[in-house]
């Protein structure tokens, strides 16, 4: 689908475009409210997110180009689940806001060791990302089922159904203590209450349209934590 060289081209120039937006985003988000460029906290955390990142976009960009694409797709096509983006979106802001405004105001104090502990699980979290992109190659952004897809029952999924949301909720609750704040814990919450619910409605369209996902159900028990749900 996207060896051809002009769309591998195209590919890239989207991938570019993106990364060209989201890195000046994240960094007005992080030191706008703070104020200050002497943030050691922000520094620490972009580093920590983009140079995996970086990694993994050139890994997949080799390997893996139609798994790429698909994780540049953003609109959803379930009505639920535009509703669900839309609110994560609220609190995606807060989290990486909030942090800034703290470390201004310092409302919160929150001890080195703590930080850096912080920034090996936001790490982790990005490693189990990593170890689904190389699992399952229709690890789409949106909720969709493809012509041919089929239900991926190794690796990780041998253990629970959603590796992936649990490397995105173990970034999420550490990037607050990662970046020095303990108040945008709140917010980071709000996204692990939204994926729950996002879980939820996206099995319900695995179920119907997913042939063989009933069955993988039956078989790995775990939704997204071993042993609890």
């Amino acid at each position: 689908m996207c060896n051809h060289p002009l769309l591998r081209n195209r590919l890239m120039k989207i991938v570019f475009a993106r990364l060209i937006l989201a890195i000046p985003v994240l960094f007005a988000m992080l030191f706008l409210p703070a104020g200050t460029f002497a943030y050691w906290e922000a520094w620490m955390y972009l580093a920590s997110i983009f140079i995996p990142m970086l990694f993994v976009l050139t890994y997949l960009y080799k390997n893996d180009p139609g798994l790429l694409e698909r994780r540049m797709r953003v609109k959803e096509k379930e009505t639920a689940q535009k509703r669900i983006v839309a609110l994560a979106f609220l609190c995606f802001f807060c989290t990486f806001l909030l942090p800034g405004f703290d470390k201004r105001f310092e409302w919160s104090h929150v001890p080195v060791l703590v930080v850096v502990v912080a920034d090996i699980f936001v790490l982790l979290g990005y490693g189990l990302i990593f170890l689904v992109f190389r699992e399952n190659s229709y690890a789409s952004r949106i909720i969709e089922v493809e012509q041919g897809q089929k239900v991926i029952s190794t690796g990780l999924y041998a253990i629970i159904r959603h590796p992936m949301y649990l490397g995105v909720s173990l970034m999420y609750i550490f990037s607050p203590m990662a970046l020095g704040s303990y108040w945008a814990l709140i917010p980071a919450l709000g996204i692990i209450l939204l994926m729950v619910v996002r879980i939820r409605d996206e099995e319900r369209v695995l179920v119907n349209e997913l042939k063989g996902y009933p069955e993988y159900m039956q078989k790995t028990e775990y939704r997204l934590i071993p042993g609890i749900w």
